[in-house]
C-alpha cells in the first residue's frame, strides 16, 4: 500500500497532519511531489519517494500510479480558491483517483478519517464510521 500526501499551497496543513498521524502513515510507502516529499524528509526524517513537482508533471505521474494500482490512497490538501496554473493536472489527479476507487483526501478532516482506518476505509463501505 502506498500512500501519496500532496499539497498544494496547504504543506503546513499536510506536515501537521503527518506529523500527528505519523504512526499510521510510516506503516506504508510514501509517494510526493518533489518539494511536499522534500518538506516530509526534512522535517520528519520520512522515506519519500518523489516525482516532479506538480507543475512540471507530478500529478501526472502520481495519477499514473493510481492507474497502475501502485498507489491506494490519495491524501491531497489544496486550496480550492487557489488559482493553479496547472489546475487541470489537479483535477485530471482527483478524477483518476475517483475513478480507480481510492480513498481521497482533500483536507484534515478526511484525511484523519482515513489515517484513523488504516487508509482502506473498510468501516465506511459498511456506514461504521
Amino acid at each position: 500500500m502506498t500512500i501519496a500526501p500532496v499539497a498544494h499551497d496547504r504543506k503546513s496543513d499536510l506536515l501537521d497532519w503527518v506529523r500527528t498521524n505519523r504512526e499510521h502513515v510510516v506503516r506504508h510507502g510514501l509517494v510526493a511531489t518533489r518539494s511536499t516529499a522534500w518538506l516530509l524528509r526534512r522535517e520528519l526524517g520520512l522515506t519519500v519517494r518523489a516525482v516532479e513537482s506538480g507543475p512540471h508533471g507530478g500529478d501526472q505521474q502520481i495519477g499514473s500510479m493510481v492507474i497502475g494500482g501502485e498507489v491506494t490512497s490519495l491524501v491531497f490538501f489544496w486550496d480550492p480558491l487557489w488559482a493553479a496554473p496547472h489546475v487541470h493536472d489537479v483535477l485530471a489527479l482527483v478524477r483518476v483517483a475517483v475513478l480507480h476507487d481510492i480513498p481521497v483526501a482533500l483536507n484534515p478532516a478526511s484525511a484523519q478519517a482515513m489515517s484513523l482506518d488504516g487508509f482502506t476505509l473498510e468501516h465506511a463501505a459498511t456506514g461504521a464510521l
